[in-house]
């Protein structure tokens, strides 16, 4: 074996050194693959401190090394995940100091619908565990907001059909902040619509939104695909303000519908979500003036026939007198009666007793027995008399508390009191009138504000043609007259 290379043969092969062959080298790979388009599945993902991002791509033999530059990663249209099947564009580059070689992803999207399907599911999955589309942390709407956010296309119809469903239920203020709705910006832009209407104080109610419609057309999971962006969807769900969604077709469903407060099929069913019909509110208010009325009407109602059932209890002053006064003349007449039959009865047993003495004995049993006689008689009389006083007492003072002019006090202290009765009766329903009253001047005045003259008052203007508001410029007709009404008056074209 040769020690020294003094082959003639190898003397016609080129000699290079490690750095200029390893150059070489690099200047022919990025030569020949200065633009190409790699598909394979995502296999590892790594991001370094730096910002960029490292995974590998890989097919059922081979794996290719890739790497997006930080200031690249925020112009991908996806974020790589292990197991997506993708479509890497860029180019491809070597490192002569570890003889290896990477392709340099500039843009990267899903290869197939099947694909973005199962990164779809994958996602909802994801979101969902982590809580973004529980229930009881949906928001209610309000019944008639004051103002309307819209976040859509200026250029599209989605905004005309929402605002034109809006003037035909019930006028309301609408502020629209434009957004890409397609493409790699619209998960950025309408985020910062979210975001930007949410900043708004609560003070500022002239200004801060009720509710938010978040809405486009149809179209394909592509061209919805904004919509799916896990930054829009946590947007979404953490919005102080209540959000409807209204993307695409009543078959589209993106992400944003499940962490909306409300999915809406399509953007005109949104605007009929977001206000009532005002026609129906107005029927409704007369319901309930007349229901009003009518329960007035019963109160007073029960309240007299209650009135007229009392009075059926309170006996008239005669009555009342009648039986103690009966009973008081009947002791009356029996009272005589009942004294001379005692004294009577006294006088014969006398008379018996002094028939049987004997004469000597009589005069001193009659002065005994006449003694005895006049002090019981005395004693009688005496008990009789104070019986009869007590008796009289007692009837008097029964007859003056049953007497006419009691009577009649006790009469005119509950007429006063059925009149107090009466008349807080009246002060309560007159309170309860003019609360209702005034409620109804409220509605009254409120629906008076959302009259269209009023929006005459700010400068704008109606069409009419036949005695019909003109909408649309396709309603137009030459050979009709058009009047044009201002907040002065009409002008005839």
């Amino acid at each position: 074996m040769k020690l020294i290379d003094e082959d003639d043969k190898s003397r016609n092969v080129p000699e290079y050194g490690v750095s200029e062959i390893s150059a070489s080298i690099k200047s022919l790979i990025e030569g020949e693959f200065s633009r190409v388009r790699v598909r394979g599945e995502i296999g590892r993902v790594f991001t370094a401190r730096s910002g960029h991002l490292y995974y590998d791509i890989k097919d059922e033999k081979s794996v290719l090394a890739a790497v997006t530059f930080k200031g690249q990663v925020s112009g991908l249209a996806i974020v790589p995940e292990e197991g997506l099947e993708v479509t890497a564009t860029g180019k491809v580059t070597s490192f002569g100091s570890q003889s290896k070689y990477q392709l340099i992803v500039d843009d990267l999207k899903v290869a197939g619908i099947g694909a973005l399907m199962a990164m779809l599911e994958k996602r909802k999955e994801t979101l969902q565990k982590e809580g973004f589309f529980n229930e009881e942390n949906k928001k209610r709407i309000p019944y008639i907001p004051n103002l309307i956010g819209v976040i859509t296309s200026p250029q599209g119809a989605v905004l005309s059909d929402i605002l034109h469903r809006l003037r035909d239920r019930f006028p309301r203020n609408v502020v629209v902040w434009p957004v890409t709705v397609q493409g790699e910006k619209c998960a950025v832009e309408v985020s910062k619509a979210i975001r930007g209407f949410n900043a708004i104080p609560v003070s500022k109610r002239g200004y801060r939104p009720d509710v938010l419609i978040i809405a486009r057309g149809g179209g394909s999971i592509e061209d919805l695909w904004g919509f799916n962006e896990e930054v829009v969807v946590k947007e979404v769900a953490n919005s102080s303000i209540p959000i409807i969604s209204a993307i695409g077709h009543e078959t589209d469903t993106t992400l944003i519908d499940y962490a909306a407060d409300i999915r809406a099929p399509t953007p005109s069913a949104a605007a009929e979500i977001v206000v009532p019909v005002r026609v129906n509110l107005l029927a409704e208010l007369r319901s309930l003036e007349a229901r009003l009325i009518n329960v007035i009407a019963k109160v007073h109602e029960v309240k007299a026939e209650r009135l007229t059932y009392l009075f059926r209890f309170l006996n008239r002053p005669e009555e009342l007198l009648a039986s103690p006064s009966d009973k008081l003349q009947s002791i009356s007449l029996r009272m005589p009666k009942a004294l001379n039959y005692a004294i009577q009865a006294k006088r014969l047993n006398s008379e018996s007793i002094m028939a049987g003495l004997r004469s000597n004995l009589l005069k001193n049993v009659m002065t005994i027995a006449q003694n005895l006689f006049d002090d019981h008689f005395q004693s009688i009389r005496r008990l009789i008399g104070s019986q009869v006083k007590l008796k009289r007492s007692t009837f008097d003072g029964i007859g003056v508390r049953l007497s006419n002019q009691k009577l009649k006090k006790n009469l005119e202290s509950a007429e006063e009191k059925l009149e107090a009765l009466n008349k807080k009766l009246s002060f309560l329903t007159n309170i309860e009138l003019q609360e209702k009253s005034k409620r109804l001047q409220y509605k009254s005045q409120l629906l008076n504000n959302l009259s269209y003259r009023t929006t005459l008052e700010r400068g704008y203007s109606v069409v009419w043609i036949d005695e019909k508001i003109i909408s649309s410029k396709f309603n137009i007709k030459k050979e009709k007259d058009m009047v044009i009404e201002f907040k002065d008056g009409k002008y005839l074209l």
